[in-house]
């Protein structure tokens, strides 16, 4: 099984019957060049023809069938000159994978008249081909290979690409039912299955609990693993027993997620876990989210997948954390709490001084698990998945680390421009309380993830969905990503 944080490009250049065959094989070359020097791993059609470009229809079957040996993960076909439109659209539709349209912009005609290319001509026809054909596409506008806006889209593709991925066909594990009072996270199995592939692989709660205890008394992994955790994060009112189970309760979720190739788990954390075990698994959950194993909490399975996606938009160069939106700033009308009980990951810790393992604050008899620490802060992209009525969209949105209060638990305080347009979309949609965050900016790269999930309506908050498109058109306006 190939690495799910690797991506594989097809590289499909195209050119037409006419314009200048050679300028096609320059672009194709700097293309190439290009997509190394950033470190794109592809494949290309040099062994379809001899020039390893698409121009006739037998070039697109069999490239086709080398990219799907080769396990591409989308296409990429670059028009070196104005490119052959049916050629290209065949091949996007043959293959089934997200597909990237782009050509370089002209330079002027040659001093005789002649042009060499007229790509945007191209890049037109072939547009339009692809929507007669309904295959969904990624556009980079007309450009030099220079230009912001080539690198631009190129990244924000090949994240969308790794967000669709991790959605589409995700397996969630999930530990017990929901809890009761939570109608906030009744979801429709059936309608993920049949759209996307989507899986549960459920366990009882009482399995779990018997194993994690197994365990603890005889795994010998355990005494490690708490040494480490011991090692790395203070510890308050959590004795050694405490600290024995919650090491246990971490490797066995490793375990079950390794054996039943989880992509996530949707966690009933209360009450029934922490009386059975006499544990919170808060700080457990964050763990297994920095190993590249999102956990959510009170069985939120949409939250799983916004998680997915969010980390898949970061390509796993650093792990979401899952938040509850809380309350408002006392004082900065814009900002707001992402909080919840104890679960974000320790490896995103502010101060690592101020850091510990504690007690859960909130819920009587305040039992040991929670993590205890504000987050680094920074750029942040916020992102919900939900649907009612078999509608569904994906709210997405930057904000910023902010100054605020201590409090327990795990928190960061979040500014965005305007926090009451948050509000109301949040109230007036089919979101609710629950949120995933990951540094850095990649609304972006979710907007175009859902080109590419059929069904899913993005719906960006700030920046909008205008400021998107001309931040990647190559402007740069004030509030885009």
């Amino acid at each position: 099984m190939r690495d799910r944080k690797k991506l594989l490009l097809g590289l499909a250049p195209t050119r037409r019957f006419v314009f200048s065959a050679e300028e096609a094989a320059r672009y194709k070359v700097l293309v190439e060049q290009k997509l190394k020097g950033w470190n794109v791993d592809f494949v290309n059609i040099d062994s379809v023809n001899k020039e390893g470009l698409l121009f006739e229809r037998k070039h697109a079957a069999a490239a086709a069938e080398l990219f799907k040996k080769a396990g591409v993960d989308a296409v990429f076909s670059p028009h070196v000159n104005f490119g052959t439109e049916e050629v290209v659209t065949q091949l996007a539709r043959d293959v089934g994978k997200p597909f990237l349209l782009w050509g370089p912009r002209d330079e002027s005609p040659l001093p005789d008249g002649q042009r060499l290319r007229d790509t945007q001509c191209g890049l037109f026809a072939t547009a339009n081909v692809l929507k007669k054909y309904g295959v969904p596409y990624s556009w980079i506008v007309n450009s030099r290979l220079d230009d912001p806006a080539f690198e631009r889209g190129v990244t924000t593709f090949l994240s969308a690409v790794s967000a669709a991925r991790s959605f589409l066909g995700a397996r969630i594990g999930q530990v017990s039912t929901r809890p009761p009072n939570f109608y906030t996270v009744i979801v429709n199995e059936q309608d993920l299955l049949r759209r996307w592939g989507i899986e549960m692989a459920p366990i009882d709660l009482v399995v779990l609990t018997k194993k994690v205890l197994e365990m603890a008394s005889s795994d010998a992994r355990v005494k490690e693993e708490a040494r480490a955790m011991r090692a790395r994060v203070a510890l308050k009112g959590v004795n050694d027993d405490a600290l024995t189970r919650v090491a246990a309760l971490k490797l066995f979720l490793s375990d079950w997620a390794e054996r039943e190739e989880l992509d996530a788990i949707a966690f009933k954390c209360h009450d029934d876990l922490p009386d059975a075990l006499g544990i919170y698994p808060c700080f457990v959950n964050g763990e297994l989210t920095t190993a590249g194993v999102p956990v959510t909490c009170e069985t939120d399975i949409h939250g799983a997948l916004s998680a997915l996606l969010l980390q898949g938009a970061a390509r796993w160069s650093t792990p979401p954390f899952f938040a509850d939106l809380t309350v408002r700033h006392p004082t900065n009308d814009n900002a707001e709490l992402l909080w919840h009980c104890g679960n974000f990951p320790h490896s995103l810790v502010k101060e690592t001084n101020t850091a510990f393992l504690g007690t859960h604050f909130v819920i009587p008899p305040h039992r040991p698990g929670t993590g205890n620490f504000q987050i680094k802060g920074g750029d942040v992209t916020v992102a919900r998945f939900d649907g009612v009525e078999g509608r569904y969209s994906l709210l997405v949105g930057h904000g910023r680390g902010t100054d605020g209060p201590f409090t327990l638990g795990t928190y960061l305080w979040m500014e965005v421009p305007d926090w009451p347009l948050w509000e109301e979309r949040i109230v007036r949609g089919p979101y609710i309380h629950h949120v995933a965050g990951i540094h850095g900016k990649y609304a972006p790269a979710l907007y175009e993830a859902a080109r590419y999930i059929p069904g899913l309506a993005p719906d960006p908050v700030q920046p909008t969905a205008e400021e998107i498109g001309a931040w990647l058109r190559g402007h740069e306006e004030e509030e885009a990503p």
